[in-house]
C-alpha cells in the first residue's frame, strides 16, 4: 500500500501531467475556429455550420470561419481535417456518408472514420419524405408501393446522388417492400426535385431543407415521412408507421467531428458550446423553420448512434450491392 507521503507524491506528479489540458480545455476555444463544411455554399449542411458557427462565436468571443470543402462525397473534407492539429480548433460537418456510408460504399478511402476521426456531437436531423410530382396519380405511400411492384422495373426514381441519405433512403423502401425501381442519380437535390415536378421521375426522398420550397409552391407532393414521429411543418403528412409500412425511418444526420487524438476535455468544452448554440431559443426555432431537427448529443451518445448506424446501413448497401468505386 502506498504511504501518505507517495500518495501526495503520485497526486502531485499526476496534477503536473494532467494540469496543462485541464487549462487548456477550461481556456478553450482561445483562438478562431476554423469549421470544415464538406458541401458548397448554400445547402443545409453550409446553412446548419454557419447558423451555429454565429452563435457560437458570440458565446465564446472568438470567430468561427466556415470552410467549405466539397467533393468526393465529404471525403476531400474529412481527409482535410484527420490531418490537423488535434487541438480543437478545426473541426468538421460530419454526415451520414463521412461517419457511415463510405466505407461501404468505397474500397478505398483517403481517411478512416473510426481511427482519424472523434465524434464531438450530432448537430441535427433532416428526416426524409417520399415526395411525387403534382400531377401524378398516386395517393399515397400504400398506393406508391402498390403501383411500383405492380410495374417491377417500370418505376424511376430520383435521388441527390449515388450513395446520398436520399438515395439509401429509397432503397430501404425498396428492400422493405419488395420493389424493383430504377435509380436516377443527380448532381444535388435540386436538379432532381426539378425533374420530379416535370414528370420526369416518378418519386423521390428529399429531406425538408432541400425540398420545402417545392412542397409549399405545390410543385410537388409530399406522401409519407420517414420518421418516427410527424414534422410540425408538414402536421397533415402521415409517417410509414403510421400507413402499417414499418422499419422505413430515414435521416440525414450531420454531427461535428474533430481529429482524432483530440483530448476528451477539450471534446466536451466543444460539446457544451455547440449544445448551448443550438438549444438558444432563436437558433433551435431558425433550426426548425428550416427543416432540421436539433440534437446536441454528448459525444458518448454521437459515438453509439454512428456503430448503430453502421450495422444498419453496411448490410443494405452489401446487399443491395452499391459501390461508388
Amino acid at each position: 500500500m502506498l504511504n501518505r507521503r507517495h500518495a501526495t507524491a503520485l497526486l502531485a506528479a499526476l496534477a503536473v501531467l494532467t494540469g496543462p489540458t485541464v487549462a487548456f480545455a477550461q481556456n478553450y476555444p482561445a483562438k478562431p475556429i476554423r469549421w470544415v463544411v464538406p458541401y458548397p455554399a448554400g445547402g443545409g449542411s453550409d446553412f446548419l455550420g454557419r447558423t451555429i458557427g454565429m452563435q457560437l462565436s458570440t458565446q465564446t468571443g472568438q470567430t468561427v470561419t466556415v470552410d467549405n470543402k466539397p467533393g468526393a462525397n465529404t471525403a476531400i473534407a474529412a481527409a482535410d481535417v484527420a490531418r490537423s492539429a488535434a487541438d480543437g480548433y478545426t473541426i468538421l460537418s460530419a454526415d451520414n456518408g463521412t461517419m457511415v456510408f463510405n466505407t461501404a460504399l468505397y474500397s478505398k478511402l483517403s481517411y478512416n472514420p473510426d481511427k482519424d476521426l472523434v465524434p464531438v456531437t450530432l448537430m441535427g436531423r433532416f428526416p426524409m419524405i417520399l415526395v411525387v410530382g403534382p400531377n401524378s396519380d398516386i395517393r399515397d405511400a400504400k398506393d406508391f408501393i402498390a403501383k411500383a411492384k405492380a410495374s417491377p422495373g417500370k418505376v424511376s426514381y430520383g435521388s441527390a446522388g449515388a450513395g446520398s441519405p436520399h438515395h439509401l433512403a429509397m432503397e430501404l423502401i425498396k428492400v422493405n417492400a419488395g420493389l424493383h425501381m430504377v435509380h436516377i442519380p443527380y448532381r444535388g437535390a435540386a436538379p432532381a426535385l426539378t425533374d420530379l415536378a416535370g414528370g420526369q421521375v416518378a418519386a423521390m426522398m428529399v429531406d425538408l431543407a432541400a425540398g420545402a420550397g417545392f412542397i409549399k409552391g405545390g410543385k410537388i407532393r409530399p406522401l409519407a415521412v420517414a420518421n418516427a414521429t410527424r414534422l410540425s411543418q408538414l402536421p397533415d403528412v402521415p409517417t410509414f408507421a403510421e400507413l402499417g409500412i414499418k422499419g422505413v425511418e430515414a435521416s440525414a444526420q450531420v454531427g461535428i467531428v474533430a481529429p482524432a487524438g483530440t483530448s476528451a476535455e477539450v471534446v466536451g468544452a466543444l460539446q457544451k458550446q455547440v449544445a448551448t448554440a443550438i438549444q438558444t431559443p432563436a437558433i433551435r426555432q431558425k433550426l426548425i423553420d428550416f427543416g432540421i431537427e436539433p440534437v446536441g448529443s454528448t459525444p458518448q451518445q454521437y459515438a453509439d448512434l454512428i456503430r448503430s448506424e453502421v450495422q444498419r446501413w453496411h448490410k443494405l448497401i452489401r446487399e443491395q450491392k452499391i459501390s461508388l468505386d
